[in-house]
């Protein structure tokens, strides 16, 4: 299939200001130079921003990650996730057309898109809110027919459930994801015949599902009013100033968007007579003189562990053994220190932990730590095992 740029464009585009702070996060998880590597997960949060892919934004993304126009445009017209027409103002139907969708009935999900949506792929529904398309295989097979929608999956789809789901979608709801059938996961429609779940009360819902419900996003636009990660974390705006602040400008439109959440936050904290942590590590990003190894400051240490056992940093998402190494050479053995820190010790740890630049922020080592604080560690552990922080 010939993908090309749509006919009509926008004038422009840019990120929100929430959107802005995580594109330049996600940059910092990447080496100095690299930051090419980011333009898939940028490309799609403009896709989200927008609800498809228009050429201002391919243009925007590849001015931000200093790359030329032609690589990213490669990039948006390579990959089937990325829409390079406008969808429809609620959600956008992925119907699976390939072997085991079709033997399966897709045929007649896809008349239903047409009867219920538009006859052409593509085109838009009479009142604007819903496109459709046939795609290849998306790995669904043992619950097939399927479709998707924004990131979620509807499977073991009937014509009737999908007309549900389009009604639901224009009433404004937000189905909940997975198999019509019921099945948990993938397990054999009669029930399981092996791998038997363990004795006690079985999870509502399997860990993608669950994930899904928790965020909320599946078929929203992600307009920067909320910033969804790729866990289902509330992120303040002191994270998102210092998303800002880790990631160094490496372009016009970098240091242009690193100056606006600076002066934006200023602004905020002269209003309020007081200057908050979040624009203290917003204002610290445009200073061009400072540099990783100055930036920020140096978490309080200890000489050794309190009664000479260090907490299991390990437990913190994102920490493994070298983390964890690099931390005791540091002077950082327990969970109530890294709670403890502040954006300006976020910067300095982020700036300094050799090899893993950005971690801490990317990660959220504070917030996770802080749970285990004020909740104990057994019951992080517990909320952990479905993303529930």
């Amino acid at each position: 299939m010939l993908r090309r740029l749509h006919a009509t464009q926008p004038e422009s585009f840019a990120f929100t200001p929430a959107n802005r702070a995580w594109a330049e996060a996600q940059i910092t998880k990447y080496p100095e130079g690299r930051q090419a590597s980011a333009v898939i997960p940028l490309l799609f949060r403009a896709q989200e921003q927008e609800g498809w892919l228009t050429k201002p934004a391919i243009e925007y993304v590849a001015d931000l990650l200093d790359m030329p126009y032609i690589r990213v445009l490669e990039v948006a017209s390579f990959y089937f996730m990325f829409q390079l027409q406008p969808t429809g103002s609620v959600a956008h139907i992925q119907v699976c057309g390939t072997t085991s969708c079709m033997i399966m009935g897709s045929e007649n999900l896809i008349s239903v898109c047409k009867r219920k949506i538009a006859r052409h792929p593509h085109e838009l529904s009479a009142d604007g809110k819903f496109s459709w398309e046939e795609v290849e295989c998306l790995g669904a097979c043992a619950n097939a027919p399927m479709a998707q929608i924004g990131k979620d999956y509807f499977e073991d789809l009937t014509e009737a459930g999908l007309e549900r789901l389009l009604d639901d979608l224009a009433a404004g709801k937000t189905p909940v994801p997975g198999s019509e059938k019921g099945r948990f996961s993938s397990e054999p429609q009669a029930g399981l015949t092996s791998c038997m779940a363990t004795p006690g009360p079985r999870e509502a819902h399997n860990g993608t599902v669950a994930r899904a419900v928790a965020v909320g996003d599946g078929i929203k636009r992600i307009d920067g009013t909320e910033v969804r990660l790729s866990a289902p974390w509330q992120v303040s705006g002191q994270m998102a100033a210092i998303g800002l602040m880790t990631a160094r400008p490496r372009s016009a439109v970098q240091q242009q968007a690193a100056a606006e959440a600076a002066k934006a936050a200023a602004a905020a904290g002269s209003a309020g007579g007081t200057s908050t942590p979040a624009a203290a590590a917003a204002g610290a990003a445009p200073k061009a003189a400072e540099t990783a190894e100055t930036a920020g400051q140096k978490p309080l240490a200890l000489a050794a562990a309190r009664e000479g056992k260090a907490d299991d940093l390990q437990k913190i998402e994102g920490i493994g053994p070298v983390l964890e190494g690099h931390l005791h050479g540091l002077g950082i053995f327990h969970f109530d220190q890294i709670a403890a820190w502040g954006a300006a010790e976020i910067a300095w740890m982020d700036a300094n932990l050799k090899g893993f630049a950005g971690r801490v922020s990317r990660d959220r080592w504070v917030a996770q730590a802080q749970i285990i604080v004020a909740e104990g560690l057994d019951r992080f552990l517990e909320r952990a095992k479905t993303n529930n922080y």
